[in-house]
């Protein structure tokens, strides 16, 4: 299935979210740079062109490369009152067949942590990816010391399925996280037979 950079916007409570533009460039690096301290304990090492126009420049044509091919939803969290950009949420690897399931990573700034714009994008973006893009499954990984994460995500309906050994390099070395996962139906434990 294709998801057309155009179509895509989903619309919760107090944002937008919608696919990155080139317009973006500027609140971008800027909410990126602010939150640099914040943010880079849970990321993958940022390279020296993390911040560049060109880098962003390469993420808006996989954004619409990802879109078009239907194997992601990237999108920023846009607040509504006011147009400022708070973060991203991407679902990523999606899986079609069989599996029908995508891999959620996020990010928010850091003046906008803490203030529930994560909780309601996942839940917007979980929702849309249920009903709109009929997947059965969200999974979504984190460090196992980052709390606020791992309760943002339980609160949303996901549910703790065990340990990743060495899963992504965080800020330059190889470590383990924590896995979840939010099923359209939640069929853990049942075995239909028929």
């Amino acid at each position: 299935m294709r998801l057309g950079r155009k179509k895509v916007r989903i619309i919760s409570e107090r944002m937008l979210l919608r696919p990155p533009t080139h317009g973006d460039f500027r609140a971008w690096s800027s909410l990126r740079q602010d939150s640099r301290d914040f943010l880079e304990k849970w990321e993958p090492l940022w390279s020296r062109e993390h911040l560049s126009r060109r880098n962003y420049t390469n993420r808006v044509y996989w954004s619409t490369r990802a879109l078009g091919s239907g194997s992601a939803l990237p999108l920023f969290m846009i607040r509504r009152e006011d147009d400022a950009l708070l973060g991203a949420i991407t679902l990523d690897n999606i899986r079609r067949g069989p599996a029908q399931a995508g891999t959620l990573g996020y990010w928010v700034g850091a003046p906008f942590a803490r203030q529930g714009y994560m909780r309601e994008a996942i839940l917007a973006v979980v929702h849309h990816s249920f009903e709109k893009l009929d997947l059965s499954r969200i999974e979504a990984a984190c460090l196992p010391e980052n709390a606020p994460s791992r309760g943002c995500l339980e609160k949303c309906g996901f549910k703790y399925e065990g340990v990743a050994q060495s899963y992504l390099q965080i800020n330059g070395r190889w470590r383990n996280h924590v896995l979840y996962a939010n099923l359209r139906t939640d069929r853990r434990g049942r075995t239909e037979i028929g």
